[in-house]
Order: structure tokens, then C-alpha cells, then sequence
């Protein structure tokens, strides 16, 4: 700040000095002009302007330290208070310029909420006709046109489901409750969810569940090992899947392993990353790059950490470590 203030300033200084010459230099060619008195005033002349800069940088560079200070958090409070006409000047023009900013943001929240709210309802509504297509599907009986069209149907309901909770992920907080649910009839109902998909592709599930008492919330939970069932059925071939427990260190583990492509080491660390597919099959459009970021989002409130391991070409193992009972005071429904 205070080189900015000299840069500022430079003209008025350099001025000051030009006068000082100036005067120094009529006193030496002028004899009637004592040398030695001008460069005692000269000298005094630089003393107070020294500390009227001094002062001046005190004052003028308040209200700019302020701004350089301000989070532009669109709160004018901790900006201090314009000193001269200038200053008030850019106050005014901030102020109204964050006044028209406000108004804006709270016209587009507005604007965003009503767009939620219509989306929302219209998964919804095209729930009602998908669960009458489903009934329709089921009296069919050509059987390999009944196994395409419900790998369809399950396609369909399964985008519509990841859009409903990536709305709902916003108020997530709004929306917990925390008790003890039984994890292995989650699980049962996930893998019954994709039932027609996976003997379209022949995958078997191999489940070695342990202890299934644990403290979370049951729709968010049945969110996450949706997503990571998906992922493990969609990259993989006439494989079994293993979903088993256990406890490592005191703490409860849920760990989902497939025996299908892997993922290329290079892209481990992006995975979670919204819209990141690959880059080995980057062309593919089977993917959304949206299923893990979504799943990720939904477990940091309810504390529980994601960890994916893979080797490309032997498959991928995704593991949920819960967090420990007295992580939980803090949440809502406890």
C-alpha cells in the first residue's frame, strides 16, 4: 500500500522537490540570497513534508486498506468510512452498484428455487407413468423383449433417481435422520432394484455380511451403495460382485469389489470429480461422471468415507468406513 500511495503521489513529490531546486538554485546564482539560510529552509521545508506525507498516508489509504480487506461479501459494514470527495465517491458507486447485486441474486434465487421446485415435481409425475410402464412390462411375455425393456425401464429410473437426490443434496442437512437400520436388507433391496439388469449381463452377487446394525440414515445410505452397485454392475461382465462387512480398528466397513475393467491409475484421483468420466474410454457414453460425485456429496454429512482402490484390468474395490456412534451427536434425529 505504501508503494502505491508514493506512486500516487509521485507528481506532488516530485514537484516539491522541483520547487526546492529551484529555490536552491536562484539562491546560488543571486548573491543577494543567502545559500546557507535557503538550504536550512529547504532542509526544515523537507522534515515537514516528510511527516505531512506521513500523516496523509494515514488518512487517505483508510478507506482503500478497507477495501483490499473486504471479503466482497456484498456487506458494506466493513468498509470504513469515505474521507474526502473522491472516497465518497467510490462508496456511493459500491453501494449501488451492491445494492443492484443483491437485488439480482435475489431475483435469480427465486428463479432457481421455482426451477427445483418444477423439476422436482415433474420426476415425480413421470414416476406415476414409469411404475405403469413397469406393470405393462411385466405382461409381457416375449422373454428376451421383456428382459431389453426392463433394462430400459431400470435405465430410465435410475437417471431420474440420481437427478431427484442431486436436488435434494442441496438441503441434505433438512433431511437426515440418524438411527440404527439394518444394512443388509438395504443391501437386498438395492441388488433387487437391478435385478433385470444384472441377469441381462449374467452378474451374480456374493454377499458376506457380518454384523449389519449401523447408525445412518437409510434413504441416503441406499443412495450411496446404489451408486457404487451401478458402477461395479455397468464395468463389469458375467462376474459375481462381493459385498461383504467387517470392522477394521473399531470400525464398521462396507466394501463393494467387482472383477471388471478397473480404472487407469491416472485417473483414480478425479473420479469424484462432477462430469469426469475417463480418460481410457473417454468416448464412451455410458457414463455420466456424475454417480460418484453424487454419492461422495451425500456421505460427508452423514460422516462416511469413500475409499476406492483399482487396478486396471483386475477390477475395483470401493469401501464405506462409518463413522463411530458419538460422531453422530451433532446431527439432527439423534
Amino acid at each position: 500500500m505504501i508503494r502505491n500511495f508514493l506512486i500516487e503521489r509521485l507528481s506532488w513529490i516530485l514537484l516539491f522537490i522541483s520547487l526546492q531546486i529551484l529555490s536552491l538554485f536562484i539562491a546560488y546564482i543571486d548573491v543577494t540570497i543567502p545559500l546557507g539560510s535557503m538550504l536550512y529552509v529547504s532542509f526544515l521545508s523537507l522534515v515537514f513534508f516528510s511527516i505531512f506525507l506521513v500523516i496523509r498516508y494515514y488518512r487517505e489509504t483508510r478507506f482503500y486498506r478497507s477495501l483490499e480487506d473486504w471479503e466482497s461479501s456484498l456487506d458494506l459494514s466493513e468498509v470504513a468510512e469515505p474521507a474526502s470527495p473522491f472516497e465518497t465517491i467510490v462508496e456511493r458507486s459500491l453501494t449501488e452498484q451492491t445494492s443492484l447485486l443483491k437485488q439480482e441474486l435475489s431475483v435469480n434465487r427465486i428463479h432457481l428455487e421455482q426451477e427445483k421446485d418444477d423439476l422436482l415435481s415433474w420426476i415425480h409425475e413421470v414416476k406415476t407413468p414409469l411404475t405403469a410402464m413397469q406393470l405393462m412390462i411385466g405382461r409381457i411375455e416375449n422373454g428376451s423383449l421383456k428382459a431389453q425393456l426392463n433394462h430400459e425401464w431400470l435405465r430410465i429410473h435410475l437417471l431420474l433417481d440420481q437427478q431427484l437426490h442431486q436436488k435434494r443434496l442441496e438441503v441434505i442437512e433438512n433431511d437426515l435422520y440418524i438411527e440404527h437400520i439394518d444394512l443388509e436388507s438395504i443391501v437386498f433391496n438395492e441388488i433387487k432394484t437391478v435385478q433385470s439388469w444384472c441377469i441381462q449381463k449374467g452378474i451374480g452377487f456374493d454377499i458376506q455380511l457380518g454384523t449389519t446394525d449401523v447408525l445412518s440414515d437409510a434413504k441416503w445410505l441406499s443412495f450411496i451403495i446404489r451408486q457404487l452397485l451401478t458402477n461395479a454392475i455397468k464395468y463389469s461382465q458375467a462376474t459375481d460382485i462381493l459385498i461383504r462387512s467387517y470392522n477394521k480398528e473399531g470400525q464398521f466397513c462396507l466394501e463393494v469389489n467387482d472383477t471388471g475393467r478397473g480404472i487407469d491409475p491416472k485417473d483414480l484421483p478425479r473420479i469424484f470429480d462432477k462430469g469426469f468420466t475417463s480418460t481410457a474410454n473417454h468416448r464412451e457414453q455410458a457414463s455420466t461422471g456424475i454417480g460418484l460425485y453424487l454419492a461422495k456429496k451425500a456421505a460427508l454429512p452423514l460422516f462416511i468415507k469413500i475409499d476406492v482402490r483399482s487396478i486396471l484390468g483386475q477390477g475395483t474395490t470401493a469401501t464405506l468406513y462409518f463413522p463411530k456412534q458419538n460422531e453422530f451427536v451433532n446431527l439432527q434425529g439423534m
